[in-house]
């Protein structure tokens, strides 16, 4: 009898144990393919979602077939998924850079790079379909119960030489932020930078850049520009960005407007001609670049130009665009630094106001 209530008592404390570390446990609700055909999209359930051509993180309400050569990040938000910035890769090789959404493919010779998964550094075969649901890997040996979601995303040639690929994961204990590490095939020619860049940062009309000692708002940075295309000023050095309390590097991006402004659009026709530049997710939201207190040196600065109006498919016709509601937005947002292989930098998109992000601990 004695024996049986010890056995009694080792079970019930066995099941609350369990109990309890599945309460804490911040496993990931991972977003994942099903198997190799399907569809190229990863992520995790309230936090990023990413996609590679022809997939679009929005289903049928993006047109998948274009562009290429972009990295599709999206906001999984009450079963909903939202596009809200592309990613793309930008080598620099003898000074000459090359950028992967424009540059042609070595395949059709149409815009953009051709890009593909695979599960680890050496699976490099071209695959149509998603190829692999991801690793999910143990990053931390001192919090097991942590999970990684980790994809390597591959590309043709660059026509300066250049032949990076990346690694790109997500922790279930961060799930409102993307890793990207950075790599070279063994026949690239030497990089000497190889920048990841968010591209759209006029969807959301990113305004406010969050820096050291002040905050640059666009529209007065850019103040009566109003032409097609971008404009650009000085970049910022690694001395002017915000360092985070455990010496981590953050730079930080978000609109100007509240929410109902945000998600508001003009009546008028060649606005709603033109709706797909709508803001459609259903919260705000804040985007940053972050760099590891071990991870960078002084060769890293934030890069920013702007947008006064959206891209119309590179028309050189005024007529066929738009102004950006409320002004000048920040358009490219990038972190540049020395190129050396396994290089990491880490994008966010997060429900956090700047504020609160630059007083978070990472």
């Amino acid at each position: 009898m004695k024996t049986d209530n010890c056995i009694f008592v080792f079970v019930f404390s066995m099941i609350l144990f369990y109990q309890d570390l599945n309460a804490q446990s911040p496993k990931g609700n991972w977003i994942r393919p099903a198997h190799a055909k399907s569809e190229a999209m990863w992520g995790i359930s309230n936090g990023i979602v990413f996609s590679i051509w022809p997939t679009g993180v929005e289903g049928d309400r993006e047109n998948t077939g274009g562009p290429r050569g972009l990295i599709r990040v999206g906001y999984e938000n009450k079963g909903e998924v939202y596009l809200i910035n592309f990613l793309a890769i930008e080598p620099v090789v003898s000074g000459k850079i090359e950028y992967s959404e424009i540059s042609p493919s070595l395949i059709d010779n149409q815009w953009g790079k051709l890009m593909w998964a695979g599960e680890s550094e050496t699976d490099t075969a071209y695959f149509g379909g998603a190829k692999t649901r991801g690793a999910i890997l143990h990053p931390d040996s001192r919090h097991p119960e942590v999970e990684e979601l980790s994809v390597y995303i591959f590309m043709e040639h660059f026509k300066n030489g250049a032949h990076p690929y990346l690694r790109l994961f997500i922790r279930s204990d961060n799930p409102e932020e993307l890793g990207i590490e950075v790599f070279n095939q063994s026949g690239s020619a030497p990089m000497q930078r190889c920048a990841v860049t968010a591209t759209m940062g006029n969807y959301s009309r990113l305004r406010k850049l969050h820096l050291k000692d002040e905050v640059v708002n666009s529209t007065e940075l850019y103040k009566g520009y109003d032409e097609i295309g971008f404009t650009e000023k000085e970049s910022y050095t690694v001395s002017q960005l915000w360092k985070a309390s455990n010496g981590d590097v953050l730079a930080v991006a978000e609109s100007d407007e509240d929410f109902n402004s945000l998600n508001s659009w003009p009546k008028e026709k060649n606005y709603l001609d033109r709706a797909g530049w709508r803001y459609r997710p259903n919260l705000k939201l804040s985007q940053y670049w972050r760099k590891g207190a071990s991870e960078y040196d002084l060769s890293l600065m934030l890069r920013v130009n702007g947008r006064a109006k959206y891209w119309s498919g590179g028309s050189l016709n005024k007529q066929d665009y738009i102004d950006i509601p409320g002004g000048p937005s920040f358009e490219n947002f990038e972190l540049r630094e020395r190129y050396h292989p396994a290089q990491k930098v880490y994008f966010g998109i997060t429900r956090k106001t700047a504020k609160q992000l630059l007083l978070s601990k990472f």
